[in-house]
């Protein structure tokens, strides 16, 4: 009569096998869900202690800032990511969240007149849907909170939402959650 050798290693996988896979599907997914949360996330200003002030008075966000969730864009008709948050107020004076340089001041198409003002640490503000008479130029240096123009209608790419400011912020040329650096919990 002869014995049957048992390899150790297939009984545990026999008996237990089951187990590990499931237990490594979780671990997956958790790390999925990991990741993705934290895709889109700021990237810290550093050891700096950047002072941000909000661009409008008494505004409600009117439209969030969304990079991995597609939004419904009712002028175009189309979903897509939107880099901005939108604000809208009954005061429509819009100020600099943070001291610095104005980069460009233009018309865009899509986003209408806009100021771009580059600040420090590799910040940018970027504030779209302007009234045409902006209160600032290119090379004009703008202290936080100070005014720089009136938010309006201009953006042809959201004409249906009314009056109201388009704002983004970028670090390093990347676009990044306004949320993360402006107090807008109670907006």
């Amino acid at each position: 009569m002869e014995i049957e050798k048992r390899n150790g290693f297939v009984e545990f996988v026999k008996k237990y096998g089951m187990f590990v896979v499931v237990g490594i599907v979780i671990f997956a997914v958790a790390l999925t869900f990991t990741l993705m949360a934290t895709i889109g996330k700021s990237v810290p200003a550093g050891n700096t202690n950047l002072n941000f002030k909000l661009p409008m008075n008494e505004a409600s966000i009117i439209k969030d800032f969304s990079n991995s969730e597609l939004q419904n864009n009712e002028t175009l008709n189309q979903w897509e990511a939107h880099l901005y948050v939108d604000f809208a107020s009954e005061n429509a004076d819009v100020f600099a969240v943070l001291g610095g340089t104005v980069a460009s001041v233009e018309n865009k198409y899509l986003d209408g007149y806009t100021i771009t003002i580059k600040h420090a640490n590799g910040f940018e503000s970027i504030y779209s849907s302007l009234n045409e008479n902006m209160l600032v130029k290119a090379g004009d240096k703008v202290d936080a909170g100070q005014k720089i123009g009136t938010a309006d209608n201009t953006a042809e790419g959201e004409l249906k939402m009314g009056a109201h400011l388009h704002f983004a912020m970028k670090l390093n040329n990347n676009f990044v959650d306004p949320n993360n650096y402006l107090d807008l919990q109670e907006k």
